[in-house]
């Protein structure tokens, strides 16, 4: 996680992220967001998360640097993704010391990175583990089509990485494609959680027939939750072996009682994070706080 120096509204994202809010919200933005970070990472660490916490630097400022899943993936086999990023403003968060720092703490050997970055100059983006909602134990990538995920780059980063690519084209509430994948999927290992309807006609069953060949639960959610980011989780193992599936405390609020239960049930814990800052702001929520790093061999 990283803990950001310069929170704030980001108008290079706005355009394609129709999660964010108005830039005049704004006021104290950096104050409640690291306020926000830092009561999110105590409540990790007191669900037994093991948490590497990595510093923002301030110059330049980076008002998204609080995402950090969307410019790296750590992966088992010791793989590390930098990713190619839509907007100018985000592409200094990729800082090889966070890498080094990581390895460094959290034990991990770094035996490849693949960098998609250069594909930035020919206009061609993946925004990491927002584009790609990755089942691990099926190795299928699935991601639906934007101006942030490039489909050729989703069949690329499959080929390098040993997964099946699902592609798919999902629709907001406006008929817009969703910005990031991650916002309207998120596969843990007994349940998956996906706004069904969002997912055209042509796609929907190919998809749902994917996520099911994995023997999890399906829980539909609506366009309502998919904007209360109740897509937007993801799900955690603790130092007891625990899984551990984490989303805002608005989505926990906006999902209904049904789709609660049955996520309390696939899981071993659900634990709400209140980051009304940086979801409002930034536009993303705990799932994009948190870059997964896998025990590597």
């Amino acid at each position: 996680m990283i803990r950001p120096a310069a929170f704030d509204y980001n108008p290079q994202t706005a355009a394609s992220n129709r999660m964010q809010a108005a830039a005049q919200a704004a006021l104290d933005a950096g104050k409640l967001a690291l306020a926000e970070f830092d009561a999110a990472v105590t409540a990790l660490r007191g669900a037994g998360v093991q948490v590497c916490v990595v510093a923002d630097t301030p110059v330049p400022p980076k008002p998204d640097a609080v995402f950090p899943n969307n410019w790296v993936s750590w992966h088992a086999d010791g793989t590390v993704v930098l990713y190619p990023m839509q907007a100018a403003n985000r592409r200094p968060e990729r800082r090889q010391e966070i890498l080094e720092e990581v390895a460094q703490r959290c034990g991990y050997r770094i035996a490849r990175v693949v960098d998609l970055s250069p594909f930035e100059a020919q206009g061609r983006y993946l925004e990491g583990t927002g584009s790609l909602v990755l089942d691990h134990v099926g190795r299928v990538a699935f991601a639906c089509r934007s101006g942030r995920t490039d489909e050729s780059l989703v069949r690329h980063w499959a080929d390098q990485l040993d997964y099946q690519p699902v592609l798919f084209t999902a629709l907001d509430r406006a008929g817009v494609p969703f910005y990031h994948t991650n916002v309207m999927l998120s596969i843990g290992c007994g349940v998956a959680v996906v706004a069904a309807d969002a997912i055209v006609p042509a796609d929907r069953e190919r998809v749902l027939a994917a996520l099911a060949s994995g023997s999890r639960d399906i829980i539909p959610i609506d366009q309502a939750a998919v904007a209360a980011c109740a897509g937007n989780m993801l799900e955690l193992l603790n130092g007891n072996g625990q899984r551990v599936c984490v989303l805002s405390a608005h989505a926990q609020r906006m999902l209904p009682a049904s789709a609660l239960g049955r996520l309390a049930a696939g899981t071993d814990r659900l634990l709400p994070l209140a980051i009304p800052t940086i979801e409002r702001l930034g536009g993303g929520s705990v799932r994009c706080m948190l870059a997964e790093v896998f025990s590597s061999a």
